[in-house]
C-alpha cells in the first residue's frame, strides 16, 4: 500500500469515528434544553406531594428490605430536576437559576429528611437491613457512579428526542435510599447512620451537578447575557464562589475515600499473603482505614511473637508503612475469646436465615389460607342441608357439591360453580325454587349457584 492510499484510509477512518462517536450531531436546540431544565427545577405543589410519597415508599422498601419496592421509588422521585438545574445554572452563568435550584434542593432535602424521619418514628420495624447498611458506607466507587450518572443524565436531556436515560440515572445513582437512611439514623439518634448516609447523598448530588456543569461548558449552551457588566461580573464571581464551595470539599472528599479504598485492598492482600500458614487460619480481617489499623484475629497454632516482628517489619515495602498491625491469638493453646470475632460468615448467615425465614414465613401463611378456606368450605357443605330442611320442610334430603363452570371465564365469573342437589317431598312451585336459589348465594357468598331439584 503506498503512501497516498495509507493517508486516504486514515482520513477515512477518523471520519468514520468523528461521525460514529460525534455526541453534538443530535443535540437539540439552546432554547429547548433551557425549557427542559428550568421546568423541573422548581420543587412546589404536585411535584413536592410527588417527592413525599416517593420518600415514604422508598422508606417502607428500607423498612422491609425489598429491593424492587426501593427501585420503585427511585423511578418516581422528582430530585434530579433541582440538582440538573444548579449544573446547568453554573455552566451558562445564570446566578438566579443556580439559586432558585440551590434552594429547591435544600428544601426538598429537608421534606425528604422529615418524611423519612416521621415513617421510622412510627413504624413498628426498627431493624436495620441490609438494604439500610448499604447506605451508610460510602465508596469511592459511589464518586465515579455520581459523575458517569450524572454525564449520562445531562447528555440525555440535550438531546432532540426525550430517551429514557433519566429513570436508569436515577436508578443508579441512588439519591433516595441514603436520603431515607438519614432520616432512620435521626429517628434512631444513630449519629453515625444518619453522617454516613447523608454523606452518600451529597456525594451524589455534588457529582451529579458537576457532570451536567462540565456538559453544558462542553458543549456551549449559550450563556446568560447581562445589560449591565457590573452585574455580569458579580453573577460569575458567585457562581465561581459556589462551585468552589461545593467542588472542594467534595474533592478532598472523593480523594480521601479513594485512599481508603486503595489501604483497604492494599492491607486485605498483604494479610492473605502474610498469614498464609499450614496450621494457623485467618478467623476474621478487620481493617480500619481512617485509623490505618489492621486487626487479625487468628486460630490455629500459636505464631511466635518474632514472627509476627517479621511480618510487621515487611508492611513499609507494600505501602502500609505508617499502619499498625494487631494480632489477636490463642495463647498456650487456650481457646480465643470467640465473642470477639464477629465474623463475616455469621453475618452472611444470619442474612440468608432472616431471608430463608421470611421466604417460610409466606409459604406458612399461603398454606394457613388456603387451610382456612378448605375448612370454611367442608363447614359449609356440612351446614347448608341442614338449614336447608329447617327453612323449607318440603325438602327431604340436600346434598351441596363443587363443580366446575369453563364458560365462567370468558363471562368473567367464578369458574366454580357451588351445586345444590334437592329431593323434596312434594313438589316445589317456581318461588320456591327462586327463594332456595337467593338464599343459597347469600348463605355461600357465592354468585354461580345451581340448584337441581329432584
Amino acid at each position: 500500500m503506498d503512501t497516498a492510499t495509507e493517508h486516504r484510509t486514515w482520513i477515512n477512518l477518523k471520519t468514520i469515528l468523528k461521525e460514529r462517536l460525534s455526541i453534538t450531531q443530535d443535540m437539540a436546540d439552546d432554547e429547548v434544553i433551557d425549557e427542559r431544565i428550568r421546568s423541573e427545577v422548581e420543587m412546589r405543589g404536585a411535584t413536592l406531594w410527588i417527592l413525599m410519597f416517593a420518600i415514604f415508599v422508598a422508606s417502607i422498601g428500607l423498612n422491609v428490605n425489598s429491593t424492587a419496592v426501593i427501585i420503585g421509588a427511585m423511578l418516581i422521585s422528582p430530585l434530579m430536576g433541582p440538582i440538573m438545574g444548579i449544573g446547568y445554572g453554573a455552566g451558562i452563568n445564570d446566578f438566579s437559576l443556580l439559586r432558585r435550584s440551590f434552594v429547591s434542593l435544600s428544601f426538598a432535602t429537608m421534606v425528604g429528611l422529615l418524611t423519612s424521619t416521621l415513617y421510622f418514628l412510627i413504624s413498628p420495624l426498627d431493624t436495620a437491613h441490609s438494604e439500610l447498611l448499604a447506605r451508610t458506607t460510602p465508596t469511592a466507587w459511589d464518586v465515579l457512579i455520581g459523575l458517569f450518572g450524572g454525564l449520562a443524565g445531562i447528555v440525555a436531556i440535550t438531546r432532540k428526542e426525550k430517551s429514557n436515560v433519566i429513570p436508569g440515572v436515577a436508578i443508579a445513582t441512588a439519591l433516595m435510599p441514603p436520603l431515607c437512611t438519614a432520616g432512620f439514623g435521626l429517628s434512631s439518634g444513630n449519629w453515625e447512620f444518619f453522617l454516613g448516609a447523608f454523606y452518600l447523598y451529597t456525594i451524589n448530588f455534588v457529582f451529579i451537578a458537576l457532570a451536567s456543569f462540565i456538559v453544558v461548558r462542553a458543549f456551549n449552551v449559550a450563556e446568560k447575557k447581562y445589560v449591565d457588566p457590573a452585574l455580569a461580573l458579580k453573577a460569575q464571581r458567585y457562581i465561581a464562589a459556589a462551585v468552589l464551595i461545593t467542588l472542594l470539599p467534595s474533592s478532598y472528599l472523593a480523594y480521601r475515600l479513594v485512599g481508603e479504598e486503595v489501604f483497604k485492598a492494599r492491607a486485605s492482600q498483604f494479610v492473605a499473603q502474610a498469614f498464609n500458614f499450614k496450621t494457623t487460619n485467618v478467623a476474621q480481617v478487620k481493617i480500619d482505614p481512617k485509623n490505618r489499623e489492621i486487626k487479625v484475629f487468628l486460630i490455629g497454632e500459636y505464631v511466635p511473637q518474632e514472627k509476627l516482628n517479621e511480618i510487621r517489619a515487611e508492611m513499609g515495602p507494600e505501602g502500609l508503612g505508617k499502619a499498625s498491625l494487631n494480632v489477636y491469638q490463642n495463647t498456650n493453646g487456650q481457646n480465643i475469646d470467640l465473642s470477639k470475632l464477629k465474623t463475616g460468615i455469621i453475618t452472611d448467615l444470619y442474612h440468608k436465615s432472616q431471608i430463608a425465614l421470611q421466604s417460610q414465613s409466606k409459604e406458612i401463611e399461603a398454606l394457613k389460607e388456603q387451610l382456612r378456606r378448605h375448612d370454611e368450605q367442608n363447614t359449609l357443605f356440612e351446614s347448608v342441608p341442614a338449614e336447608l330442611k329447617t327453612l323449607f320442610p318440603k325438602i327431604r334430603e340436600a346434598i351441596l357439591s363443587k363443580s366446575y363452570d369453563p364458560a365462567a371465564v370468558d363471562e368473567n365469573r367464578s369458574s366454580t360453580v357451588l351445586v345444590l342437589n334437592v329431593q323434596a317431598v312434594r313438589q316445589l312451585s317456581a318461588k320456591e325454587r327462586r327463594d332456595i336459589e337467593a338464599w343459597l348465594k347469600i348463605r355461600a357468598k357465592h354468585e354461580n349457584v345451581l340448584v337441581l331439584i329432584r
